[in-house]
């Protein structure tokens, strides 16, 4: 069977929290439609909660730790990426953004992407055009055209709810799920800092032969 690899990462700052089942029912539902493909998913759920000093630290040392340094690894070396945040005055929330403000900004090329918010009201669904959007597109990540957005309404048991957001968490993992399937990222990555040839040979001016 063919394997990928699914990042999720959420922002949720409670716990439980929103943002963290808006993240695992995109996560969940991409899983299935893979498996539908024949794919099988490894996936890999991260709680930028749980990093949020090692971030601020490697924004002001501009070293990760080895636990900040493992997410980013398994972030950027994924074949798809389910990118969740609260929204928080009108825009994604800080430790959002910080945390790929210390990815390099090649990092994410042609990683397929789904974004993800929440928020109390439905007045802040743009944010996901206006704010999350732009953002891994400039990255040059590959972003599939359906975000989701839930707000607070979303989780109740009205009629509205029961519809709409199951039916955009299903459309956006369809669109996920077909980039993944054509992506063979984690086999490819490749380490930035990794030598073309032995360093002996570079200072050494040895051909290898």
């Amino acid at each position: 069977m063919t394997t990928r690899t699914l990042a999720v990462v959420s922002a949720g700052l409670s716990q439980p929290s929103s943002t963290r089942m808006l993240a695992d029912k995109l996560s969940d539902a991409t899983v299935a439609k893979l498996a539908e493909q024949g794919i099988d998913t490894t996936v890999e759920t991260f709680e930028l909660r749980d990093v949020a000093t090692d971030i601020m630290n490697h924004m002001l040392t501009g070293f990760p730790s080895p636990k900040l340094e493992a997410v980013i690894e398994a972030v950027t070396g994924a074949d798809g990426l389910i990118a969740v945040t609260p929204i928080f005055t009108t825009s994604y929330s800080g430790l959002f953004k910080s945390f790929f403000d210390v990815i390099d900004s090649a990092a994410l090329a042609e990683l397929p992407v789904v974004i993800g918010a929440t928020a109390g009201t439905p007045r802040h669904s743009l944010a996901l055009d206006y704010a999350l959007r732009p953002m891994f597109t400039y990255l040059h990540a590959i972003v599939a055209p359906t975000g989701v957005f839930a707000a607070t309404g979303d989780w109740g048991e009205s009629a509205d709810s029961v519809k709409t957001l199951p039916a955009r968490i299903d459309r956006a993992s369809g669109e996920l799920a077909a980039l993944v399937a054509a992506s063979d990222r984690s086999a490819n990555v490749r380490d930035p800092f990794a030598l073309d040839r032995p360093f002996g040979h570079l200072i050494g001016g040895l051909t290898g032969e």
